[in-house]
């Protein structure tokens, strides 16, 4: 079995120049690498297949065969490192909490801890009738949610 580590090692080498950040690593059975990376400009084919060739020339197919796969982070995918939370203040995101809650706003910050999003919640005013949109900014610690992702809105 390929060494995750390895893999990751290659990755952050070949991306050591770029703008680009690693994502995810995973080996599944079988040795199917799949590389997953992230820019705050995007991810073109050239640099999909530098890295390619760069993990090809380090690791031997005739000692461990496997299949390769280097690809962008998809815009549909939950965020998995910090620097995509980051990129991603002031868009509008989804998330998911590992109690149920479904809920959407714009993230607003990121830090090591927690992220927070600011969202539209209908309020009672004393002295109203009818409840009032206004802003609430919800904090959550990244372990207190299932995922968090760029939400897309066809209108």
């Amino acid at each position: 079995m390929i060494d995750k580590q390895l893999v990751k090692a290659i990755v952050e080498e070949g991306l050591a120049e770029s703008e680009s950040f690693l994502v995810d690593v995973m080996v599944r059975p079988g040795n199917a690498i799949v590389v997953e990376i992230d820019s705050e400009e995007g991810i073109d084919i050239e640099e999909c297949v530098k890295l390619t060739r760069l993990i090809e020339s380090r690791i031997d197919r005739e000692v461990e065969d496997y299949e390769l796969e280097v690809g962008s982070a998809g815009v549909t995918q939950p965020f998995k490192v910090l620097r995509q939370y980051q990129m991603n203040i002031g868009n509008e995101v989804e998330v998911l909490t590992k109690d149920g809650r479904k809920l959407t706003g714009v993230l607003k910050d990121a830090n090591e801890e927690n992220f927070t999003v600011t969202t539209l919640v209908k309020v009672k005013i004393e002295g109203e009738k009818r409840k009032k949109e206004v802003e609430s900014n919800l904090s959550f610690k990244y372990e207190e949610i299932k995922h968090c992702k760029y939400l897309i809105r066809f209108k």
